[in-house]
């Protein structure tokens, strides 16, 4: 592994746990060259997978990229290090299982919109105007307003103990 402060390649492991999750290897290094200490991850993959971008591109699948938007989305609001990462390691999940090693960046945006609500309303607002695009205010009322009627009509349905469906 190849240090991040002098890029030497020669560093030792000095501690390895299991994320929270179980779903990664956490391992703590020092490198030989500078002896500066560094992090990383080492995580299952069950495939390679590639992103089709709007514009038809192919890129491969970056599993930070996606982090980092995500954390962006999260800035500043009272949601944990490791509850975000076990939501972007389900969303990988679902990526993967999902039989084909091509994934569009419209599913994963919408598998990122459908998760954030669960972890924090005022990121999922934050993702949903870089994701939609928003160019005005009125862009965030009518999301807001369209959000409010789904879960008002979500939280009837629940109390009638119907399903939405009419018989």
């Amino acid at each position: 592994m190849r240090c991040p402060f002098c890029s030497s390649v020669d560093s030792q492991v000095k501690d390895s746990r299991h994320t929270e999750d179980g779903n990664a290897i956490r391992r703590r290094r020092l490198c030989n060259g500078c002896g500066a200490r560094f992090t990383t991850f080492e995580r299952v993959q069950l495939r390679e997978l590639t992103v089709i971008k709007k514009n038809g591109r192919r890129a491969p699948f970056d599993r930070d990229k996606l982090l980092a938007s995500v954390t962006i989305a999260l800035q500043k609001r009272p949601v944990k290090e490791d509850q975000i990462e076990r939501m972007i390691s389900a969303i990988v999940r679902r990526m993967e299982s999902l039989g084909s090693s091509e994934v569009s960046s419209e599913i994963i945006g919408q598998m990122v919109m459908d998760s954030l609500p669960h972890l924090d309303s005022i990121g999922y607002v934050r993702y949903a105007s870089v994701y939609k695009n928003f160019h005005e205010v009125s862009d965030f009322e009518s999301f807001i307003g369209e959000e409010k009627l789904t879960n008002d009509k979500e939280n009837t349905d629940d109390k009638d103990g119907n399903d939405g469906n009419k018989a």
